[in-house]
């Protein structure tokens, strides 16, 4: 199989946006909109995603998507808990709806409905819904709902504790996937995200957060932002910290995920990160999405990338594509298993 870790429901129909804009308004005075009032019917769910992600899996080979709702629009700074409770459950069902639509295509993974300053415990009862009533596999972990301005603790910082505790409970992985940047200075997608994925793993390796959950996993997108190409760096800050080799450090619990849009860039992370930490994914349909001139395929259709690479042997490719998605998401092995797979 080949299984893409990193999805989004990026082409939700437009009643969605919509109801997500009477909620914004109402912070300024007025009720919110209720959740019965978003109706979206299955024909247009299947519209949405057949015209869409799956035609491109289709077209490019791909098995299985987890998948999530759009990380752009968890815009986790915007009201407080409420909004953000209100917003995710929202968001949440309809990915547990489309994996019902398309069962051996898609997989949930979870928006948390995270907020500023808000105990990370809040967001427990939506992580075991939709993990128990909806069957997702994973969620995806916001390390700044400021939208920017990070003013929430550092990842290996016990505030988070709560959250780490049910992952391991529940054998969920987290993405760690910011949102929509408020901070003119960063690009929401050209910057916020690739400087989220190269702070995380820094706050990680300043710590011994593995010693106390030696069972978390971590899943850094976009390739892990800056961590492969500057991993000589990291392991020369790791021997000066007198932290252990980032073998055992770090590379037992974090991983990372193939949404690099060009051949050297994945040669690069192939080269660099052992292949038993490296996912498949593509992120399609999302960040960029045209035509590359010098290839004259899409950038993001990251498949072509790894076949092409002669850094990778035949095993490695089996490994990226799927040993390694099921060795670190054991829920979503389990449920390929039940179905003969």
């Amino acid at each position: 199989m080949i299984i893409d870790c990193h999805g989004h429901f990026t082409t939700a129909p437009k009643a969605l946006e919509d109801w997500r804009n009477r909620q914004v308004a109402s912070l300024k005075g007025g009720d919110a909109p209720k959740a019965s009032e978003l109706r979206i019917g299955d024909d247009e769910l299947r519209e949405a995603i057949e015209k869409n992600q799956l035609a491109r899996m289709d077209e490019r080979g791909s098995d299985l998507t987890i998948f999530s709702p759009r990380a752009s629009f968890m815009a986790h700074h915007v009201g407080g808990f409420e909004t953000s409770a209100a917003w995710s459950a929202i968001c949440n069902e309809l990915i547990h709806r489309v994996a019902g639509l398309f069962p051996d295509r898609f997989i949930g993974a979870a928006m948390l409905p995270q907020s500023p300053g808000v105990d990370p415990r809040t967001c427990i009862p939506e992580l075991e819904r939709c993990v128990k009533e909806y069957g997702f596999v994973a969620i995806n972990l916001n390390p700044d709902p400021s939208g920017g301005h990070w003013t929430s603790p550092p990842l290996p910082d016990r505030h988070w504790y709560p959250i780490y505790e049910k992952m391991v409970e529940y054998e969920v992985p987290a993405m760690i996937h910011v949102s929509t940047s408020c901070n003119a200075c960063f690009h929401t997608t050209g910057a916020h995200y690739l400087n989220a994925d190269t702070t995380a793993f820094m706050q990680c390796l300043t710590s011994e957060l593995f010693r106390d959950f030696p069972t978390l996993k971590f899943v850094i997108p976009h390739g892990g932002g800056a961590v492969p190409y500057h991993w000589g760096r990291f392991r020369g800050l790791a021997q000066e910290l007198k932290k252990p080799l980032l073998s055992e450090h770090l590379l037992k619990n974090v991983f990372f995920d193939t949404c690099v849009y060009h051949q050297p860039g994945i040669d690069l992370l192939a080269k660099v990160i052992p292949v038993e930490n490296i996912l498949f994914a593509s992120e399609m349909i999302g960040a960029v999405r045209g035509i590359d001139p010098q290839t004259g395929h899409y950038y993001d259709d990251t498949r072509r990338y790894i076949e092409a690479s002669t850094i990778l042997s035949d095993a490695d490719r089996k490994a990226i594509y799927e040993g390694n998605a099921r060795s670190v998401y054991p829920r979503l092995d389990r449920a390929l298993r039940a179905k003969g797979l």
